[in-house]
């Protein structure tokens, strides 16, 4: 029994329950005052409109009259069927009319007056009717005379009805004044009754929000000292079983565990962080590792070969043009020793591709036609080492070598937009799409002890260019087919 009690208690209903129930409570005392009022007024408002009614049902049945008369005329000079007809519809809208009027013997002067038009509209109607018929019977003498009198009793009427108009008038005009102070005093009532209303709503609703919201202030109080790690403060305790009774408990709970929580996760954040810096250092490690193998990869085939043309040309010329050609031997491998373990510049770049065609176009008595065009602005850039020089070499060696025509390689150097594009174009062989494909893929790689090559693969350069700018996709190669040439670009994202 105890329990069933306590069930219902104020409480125990949820927040929702007792909001809605609190702003309902205001809700339906302000929209029954607000009906109460509306109805009064409506109510008063058709007093109003009925005031000059009379006025209007006296007009009309003047208006009646007159079509009365002007009809039975009208069959009187004409004598024609619609004549007629119009004569009888008008006749019955009158004897409709007659139907308001007062019938009863009253004191009234006005109610009086009613019954005595209504009377002499019955003889009027009457003299009409005779005079139709006298019309209808060709008896000249008998309907002149009902004409005259029926003239004559339309006069009378005339002159009632517009004295009883009069006196209805001035009977509504004071009707009319007294319910407009009537109205005008039910509107200051209604706003000082509304404005009543909505101050008594208005602080019940905030002393029942404020029981709701109070315990609600309390707790977020308590969190708020919570939140700034003093771990020794909690609600007070409750038994209610809403949803803040429920909180205040929970709240309770945690406080007194939060202490050693926030200890195990602080150690378990340290030793999570020491294990992402281990982690961290080991991937660096990893890809500095295959950077360095990557840039290594130099065929000493490549070497042997070029030094062995040096020789022959020294036995055959003169030894000025053996040392430029040693000089450029130097050149190029001293930069490949120098930078396989560190940045290069632009400069550097072409520098050593130019150093490189120098040395075959010795080897090979110039065949190789060798362009470029570079701004000037560009070549302070940092990139990663021998990323141009081993697509000019696959472009001599795949593209521009034993063909039919004269081979050109073009190297185009500019920046575009936030990127600077390195472009190599040749007008060779061309390559077919499926390749292009299994290059950027991966699936085709370069060999290493290939007898007239440097060793540096396109896989090699485009590894080395992912994992120098942590991105992929840097390079793509465009060919339209077979002899129609291939074109290598590198877009180098400006950082």
């Amino acid at each position: 029994m105890k329990n069933s009690k306590r069930r219902f208690r104020w409480r125990d209903m949820p927040l929702a329950v007792k909001v809605l129930f609190q702003v309902g409570m205001v809700a339906i005392i302000l929209f029954s005052a607000n009906i109460l009022m509306y109805w009064q007024m409506n109510k008063t408002m058709q007093s109003l409109d009925m005031v000059y009614a009379s006025n209007v049902d006296l007009t009309e049945l003047a208006e009646s009259l007159e079509a009365v008369q002007t009809d039975m005329y009208n069959y009187l000079t004409v004598k024609t069927s619609d004549s007629l007809e119009n004569y009888y519809r008008s006749e019955a809208k009158y004897r409709i009319l007659l139907e308001r009027l007062n019938e009863q013997v009253m004191e009234n002067p006005v109610k009086l007056l009613e019954k005595n038009i209504r009377k002499m509209s019955e003889t009027y109607l009457d003299y009409t009717a005779e005079t139709v018929l006298a019309k209808r019977g060709r008896n000249v003498e008998k309907y002149k005379g009902s004409y005259t009198d029926t003239l004559e009793m339309y006069r009378y009427l005339n002159s009632y009805i517009s004295e009883l108009n009069v006196q209805q008038f001035k009977n509504n005009s004071a009707s009319y004044q007294a319910l407009q102070s009537a109205i005008r005093y039910m509107e200051v009532a209604s706003n000082v009754m509304l404005v009543l209303m909505m101050g008594v709503c208005i602080m019940m609703l905030f002393y029942m929000v404020k029981g709701v919201v109070a315990p609600l202030s309390g707790l977020a109080a308590t969190a708020n000292l919570v939140g700034q790690a003093n771990f020794n403060v909690k609600m007070p305790p409750t038994d209610a079983n809403d949803e803040v009774g429920v909180v205040t408990r929970a709240f309770n709970t945690m406080v007194s565990s939060l202490e050693e929580y926030m200890k195990l996760t602080k150690e378990n954040m340290e030793k999570e962080q020491a294990m992402m810096e281990r982690e961290l250092l080991m991937e660096n490690h990893l890809k500095e590792a295959q950077l360095k193998y990557l840039q290594s990869q130099i065929n000493p085939h490549f070497l042997f070969n070029s030094l062995n043309a040096g020789a022959q040309l020294a036995m055959m010329e003169d030894a000025e043009k053996t040392s430029i050609f040693v000089e450029r031997m130097a050149d190029f491998f001293r930069y490949n020793v120098k930078k396989g373990s560190e940045d290069a510049t632009l400069l550097e770049e072409v520098e050593a591709v130019e150093n490189y065609i120098y040395i075959l176009n010795v080897r090979f008595a110039g065949d190789i036609h060798f362009t470029t065009q570079v701004e000037e602005e560009v070549l302070d850039c940092k990139v990663p080492s021998m990323i141009i020089q081993p697509i000019v070499e696959n472009a001599v060696n795949h593209g521009i070598r034993n063909i039919d025509w004269e081979g050109t390689i073009h190297l185009d150097i500019r920046s575009k937009g936030n990127q600077i594009r390195i472009s190599v174009k040749d007008n060779g062989k061309g390559i077919e799409k499926e390749r292009i494909r299994q290059i950027l893929s991966g699936e085709i790689r370069s060999e290493e002890d290939q007898g007239d090559s440097t060793g540096i693969g396109m896989n090699n350069v485009i590894s080395r260019l992912e994992l120098y700018y942590n991105r992929k996709n840097l390079l793509t190669i465009e060919s339209q087919g077979e002899n129609q040439g291939t074109e290598v670009v590198i877009a180098i994202p400006v950082e």
